[in-house]
């Protein structure tokens, strides 16, 4: 089960036949089907709760209960992003919110996985004032896996994820090869993987200065405004979107080489 914002439900990832985005969570629950077929089962069970634009205290309110409800056998979340990014920002407000969802996760029989996010700065400097928020929350999440024994996947520093072709081109959500190269990092971190994902890619060309120009401005019109105004307006992204797996979903075997791409 896949708990969070945006990141988790796979915004920019490629679409799925129903027309949501698919996700690494959805890569990654298609990567554990196929190996529990190999081990002679015949599927899993797979649901997806996460909804864009949520912030840590929606995710425990809205989908923890709603996930303790159903008892998976395995729960990620991940969330934080969109709490750093508002002016409102309380770090020992959010970790405590965190931990109660963590909790009730962990005492339904639930074994948890949880995120630490990346160094902002190494891809944007316009993203180094939330730089020390990432990093008090990621210190705070890690502190709540250590405590609870739970799984953890951390980006901080990680050098592929500065490669811009693994972002979208609002910056902020994964390409589809970003969230590829995610399920990879998440199957490496439940042992089901290797560490090759770590690998940065070959480099590609810089591009000249007058379309790094014109780019930057495309994004201040295209994603950096509308942003701005939902927050004057105290809209959300994801005011109008439901989960786009709220019950559980059986997955059969899928191919590595068909969900890998």
């Amino acid at each position: 089960m896949a708990l969070g914002d945006s990141f988790t439900e796979g915004l920019m990832d490629d679409l799925r036949p129903d027309g949501r985005h698919r996700g690494w969570a959805d890569r990654v629950a298609e990567a554990l089907a196929a190996a529990a077929v190999r081990e002679g089962d015949d599927g899993i069970d797979y649901a997806n709760l996460a909804v864009r634009g949520r912030l840590v205290r929606q995710v425990m309110d809205e989908q923890v209960p709603a996930a303790v409800a159903l008892r998976p056998d395995l729960a990620s979340i991940a969330v934080g992003v969109n709490d750093t990014l508002r002016a409102s920002f309380d770090l020992d407000a959010v970790a405590t919110a965190l931990e109660g969802g963590v909790r009730s996760l962990r005492s339904s029989g639930a074994d948890v996985l949880l995120f630490a996010f990346g160094n902002p700065v190494r891809r944007s400097r316009l993203m180094g004032t939330v730089r020390d928020r990432i990093r008090g929350y990621n210190s705070a999440v890690e502190a709540i896996a250590r405590h609870y024994d739970c799984a953890l996947v951390s980006f901080w520093d990680v050098a592929v994820y500065d490669d811009p072709r693994l972002w979208a081109d609002d910056w902020l959500h994964l390409s589809p090869l970003g969230h590829a190269v995610t399920a990879e990092c998440v199957l490496s971190t439940l042992g089901l993987g290797d560490d090759l994902w770590r690998t940065p890619l070959e480099p590609e060309a810089r591009a000249p200065l007058p379309s790094r120009v014109a780019g930057d401005a495309r994004w201040v019109s295209g994603h950096l405004a509308p942003w701005v105004l939902r927050r004057l307006r105290g809209e959300s992204s994801g005011d109008a979107v439901l989960a786009k797996d709220p019950a559980w979903v059986r997955l059969p075997a899928v191919a590595r080489d068909e969900w890998a791409k």
